[in-house]
């Protein structure tokens, strides 16, 4: 099974006419950004006001808060586990550390969304579930693809990288920036040449 086929499935309520799909897709980009701006109660008027429609195309499009915040989540697990696939061709540590960069994107939306969601549907529901199963599989290819070439030591997991990243991610940032750069010093712990290093002391 694919990453993206573990993702619940709200393909069904995306419109199938041009202009619809366009008003659809600006709604999704303009909640991520009020969302991640404003957290999930952002007003629903002002993101129909940063998409250029009217609240009458919101609320055909999603009839209430809860389908824009589930649609908005989905999308954004869609996205990175799109990328999985569109960095399989690049060398292998170089792809795993651009896929944990967009992990690290993704979970300053994920935040901002996950709190709203969780009063809604709880946190065991199967959105959460089947999100959280894709992602891990989206990233474990990458994963893997660099420890077998020899990039990655060994004696970590994806588990372990995640929870790295997932920490890194809430470290209050002082300059613009930061948190990036600190997900890049700590990945270089990944390395296997940095675990040669440890181990003969040279």
């Amino acid at each position: 099974m694919t990453s993206a086929a573990m993702i619940p499935d709200v393909r069904s309520q995306r419109p199938k006419r041009a202009d619809a799909r366009r008003n659809y897709d600006k709604l999704i980009a303009a909640a991520r950004e009020a969302f991640t701006e404003e957290g999930g109660s952002a007003s629903l008027e002002e993101i129909a006001r940063r998409a250029g429609v009217g609240i009458g195309t919101l609320y055909r499009n999603f009839p209430t808060r809860q389908d824009l915040l589930e649609a908005v989540y989905v999308e954004e697990v869609e996205a990175v586990c799109r990328t999985t696939e569109d960095l399989m061709g690049d060398p292998p540590w170089e792809a795993l550390v651009a896929w944990l960069h967009r992990f690290l994107d993704y979970i300053a939306t994920k935040q901002a969304l996950s709190q709203e969601l969780f009063n809604h549907l709880g946190r065991d529901a199967d959105v959460f579930r089947g999100c959280r199963t894709a992602i891990y599989a989206a990233g474990e290819q990458l994963f893997v693809r660099a420890q077998a070439s020899g990039d990655v030591r060994n004696d970590v997991s994806i588990d372990d990288v995640v929870m790295l990243v997932a920490g890194i991610s809430k470290m209050p940032a002082t300059v613009e920036g930061q948190i990036p750069r600190i997900l890049d010093i700590a990945l270089e712990g990944l390395r296997r040449q940095a675990q040669v290093v440890g181990e003969t002391g040279h």
